[in-house]
């Protein structure tokens, strides 16, 4: 009778495969029986997902994550005494994600930041899987958390926050000394702990020497650290949707520049927008990212000049630092891993302020990024700023947006010199073309930013026309009357322009914009006094009870 190589009968080669197929299965069954204490439950999209129990703490993970997957080896090692084989493993993740998808509920799961029922969760990240839970009272750090949170590769902890603390603490540890600079990044990180955006991006400008990277992960480490706290930038939009899908905040260091890609997924970024891809190995099946972030960029260079992006852009310039009042490293970073825990109770305290005030901010006039700006009003009574300055730096920074803008523009320059000689114009995209190529030089008029054709220049005006109007220039569209109905562009001035108002430094606050009723025990950093002109200056328009 034949046999194989190793002697063996082909009766026997049947007993020892079914053999072998038998502790395959096994092992499945005995690996789903392990698993029988984990909630399964799915996302909204339909992701599996496991909440375990490790320690005595609770955690949430993926169930084709390697946080689960350790966990269930281990199970099996502690049961078993070995370990089991990669395609029991397989055959059991398989079934359980069939259990969570079809048998399990239904929960969403956050990244660091997260909001419920009115309460904002911060996810400490530590071994613990602690939280600290914000309402319009207070915050306080809970042991087990009401939401779910994910853990990605590279989240770092946040150390517990300190009661008592100043933001004014964080100012000795980035380089803005104005006013108006040291607003803005406050407001930023004040919105990186929103779980809910819009959200401004951050612009970090200035020569060497100045301390962009140091206050970029400075910023970074209060909200989100992380072990790349700066990166550089992403090389196409996959990359950058995985990264808004692991991160909380996205931190690009030392740009030269924004290619067009990048800066229209930044604003995307900013307010919200989602990405899809093909799965890997599969034909049809799409991977889908959707994502609303909070983003920092840092450069020596004024590295954002589209106009859409700046629009939703927090510029920050910084000055450089004497040699005489530079610090080491390590004296630096452990100045700040101490004041750390209060930076951020303080921060977490303008937090509970804006939950409490959020109901009753009414801004008079919308900015652009108009829930991001009613936000920061809210926080303000938590602030040691006065009632105000927020509103004026947010405009002056606009109004530095807007000029930043359209002096890189070379069609927005034309525009305004062919203006400057001629209040109005009237003519087709062929027609201005031609005039705007009047004012302006040979070699900008062959530069390869020029538009050569009649649509690339009505593409470029609609770009531009946000921020021309804000200087006066008006440009509207419109068809001819008659049998050709030839398109039209008209250009014209506006009798006046708004101004941008300062940052009041003075006693006297500046509530031109908005509408705050702050009520009792909330008027955190403020004297008695204060608390009273905030009062007799504003209007209650509802409670909060």
């Amino acid at each position: 009778m034949a046999t194989d190589i190793w002697g063996r009968l082909p009766e026997t080669q049947d007993v020892e495969e079914d053999e072998h197929r038998n502790r395959k299965s096994n092992q499945a069954q005995i690996l789903i029986a392990l698993a029988g204490d984990a909630a399964l439950f799915h996302t909204p999209d339909g992701e599996p997902y496991a909440d375990i129990s490790v320690n005595g703490h609770g955690e949430t993970w993926p169930l084709r994550s390697r946080g689960f997957r350790r966990w269930l080896l281990r199970r099996f090692y502690e049961n078993q005494g070995k370990a089991p084989g990669a395609q029991a493993v397989q055959d059991a993740l398989g079934v359980l994600e069939a259990q969570a998808c079809f048998d399990g509920s239904e929960s969403p799961v956050f990244i660091r930041l997260a909001e419920l029922g009115g309460r904002i969760y911060l996810d400490l990240c530590d071994d613990g899987w602690q939280v600290v839970e914000v309402t319009p009272a207070g915050w306080r750090v809970l042991d087990k958390s009401p939401v779910k949170f994910r853990r990605a590769k590279g989240m770092l902890p946040i150390p517990w926050p300190e009661k008592g603390g100043s933001i004014e603490d964080l100012r000795p540890f980035v380089n803005c000394p104005g006013d108006a600079e040291w607003i803005l990044l406050v407001s930023w990180l004040l919105a990186a702990l929103k779980p809910t955006g819009p959200y401004p991006v951050l612009a970090l400008q200035g020569e060497q020497g100045s301390a962009k990277s140091t206050s970029s992960r400075a910023a970074r480490l209060l909200v989100d650290p992380n072990i790349a706290l700066l990166r550089t930038p992403p090389r196409d939009e996959r990359d950058l949707a995985i990264a808004a899908n692991n991160s909380w905040v996205l931190a690009f260091d030392n740009l030269a520049g924004v290619p067009n890609w990048l800066s229209d997924s930044l604003c995307r970024v900013s307010t919200g927008g989602g990405f899809s891809t093909r799965t890997l190995y599969e034909n049809d099946e799409e991977t889908i990212f959707d994502f609303m972030r909070p983003a920092a960029v840092n450069g020596i260079e004024e590295v954002i000049s589209r106009h859409d992006l700046l629009d939703r852009t927090l510029i920050v310039t910084l000055p450089a630092i004497p040699e005489r009042e530079r610090r080491d490293e390590h004296t630096f970073w452990a100045a700040f891993e101490e004041a750390r825990p209060r930076i951020l109770g303080a921060l977490l305290d303008a937090v509970a302020a804006g939950l409490a005030n959020w109901a009753a901010v009414k801004l008079d006039k919308l900015p652009r990024m108009a829930d991001f700006a009613r936000w920061i009003v809210a926080c303000e009574s938590a602030l040691p700023w006065e009632p105000g300055a927020f509103m004026a730096a947010y405009r002056g920074n606009r109004a530095d947006a807007v000029m930043l803008a359209l002096e890189a523009d070379p069609v927005a320059v034309a525009v305004t010199e062919l203006l400057d000689d001629n209040d109005f114009f009237e003519g087709t995209a062929s027609e201005l073309l031609d005039a705007l190529e009047t004012c302006v030089p040979d070699k900008v008029r062959n530069a390869r930013g020029w538009p050569k054709a009649a649509r690339a220049l009505s593409n470029r005006l609609r770009r531009a026309a946000t921020f021309l109007r804000q200087t006066g220039l008006v440009i509207e569209y419109d068809r001819e009357p008659g049998g050709k109905r030839r398109r039209l562009i008209r250009l014209r001035k506006e009798s006046c322009v708004p101004s941008v108002p300062n940052v009041p430094t003075n006693d006297k606050p500046l509530l031109d914009d908005c509408i705050i009723w702050v009520p009792s025990g909330t008027q955190a950093g403020r004297s008695g006094t204060q608390a009273q002109e905030v009062s007799s200056r504003t209007e209650t328009t509802d409670t909060l009870e």
